[in-house]
């Protein structure tokens, strides 16, 4: 009987011991996390991006398939290369900061493909919520997580309209994420 219990109580210690050693979780910041985006129109372009946000990446051991990703965006820190335009970003026709204070990107599915990784999620943005899909590369190795991806979204899935007809409805983004453990 004694030996059973030994037994169990070692199989227990063994399976919390790989149960915590698989699970690894990556803090995001905006220190670690650059999201960029660039916006075209018939006469030239914008750039800008997001300053503040919290998030994570959790993988299994280093198998990002297994993985989730989460991240919010404080939209107040959204930024571009024209102060006249940062302001209207924030504005109802655009982001809708007062009222959408924050974005959302939760993961939902993260699969393998020949030149890296689909990350499938749910993106909330301007108060409506879409599945997108992200191609990226992610590498895992020792206390290190990189992720890089450029994608394009539609800003009128978004309830973006301003600007039909004279700014491009696809809006270009790439996500650049250097984290360590």
């Amino acid at each position: 009987m004694i030996r059973n219990l030994f037994g169990l109580v070692l199989l227990a210690a063994i399976g919390a011991f790989q149960v915590s050693a698989a699970d690894t979780k990556f803090e995001l910041s905006g220190k670690n996390t650059e999201i960029k985006f660039v916006g075209t129109k018939k006469d030239g372009k914008h750039e800008g991006g997001f300053k503040t946000l919290i998030g994570s990446i959790e993988v299994e051991g280093k198998d990002i398939v297994k993985g989730k990703i989460t991240v919010e965006i404080d939209m107040d820190s959204t930024w571009s290369d024209n102060e006249k335009l940062t302001n209207h970003l924030k504005a109802p026709d655009f982001f809708g900061v007062k009222n959408n204070p924050k974005s959302k990107f939760v993961s939902t599915k993260i699969e393998p493909t020949t030149a890296g990784y689909n990350i499938t999620g749910d993106l909330t943005l301007n108060g409506k919520t879409k599945s997108i899909v992200i191609p990226a590369k992610v590498t895992v190795a020792d206390d290190n997580l990189t992720l890089k991806s450029e994608f394009k979204i539609n800003k009128l899935d978004f309830g973006m309209a301003y600007g039909k007809g004279i700014i491009e409805d696809e809006v270009s983004l790439t996500l650049d994420v250097k984290a360590k453990k």
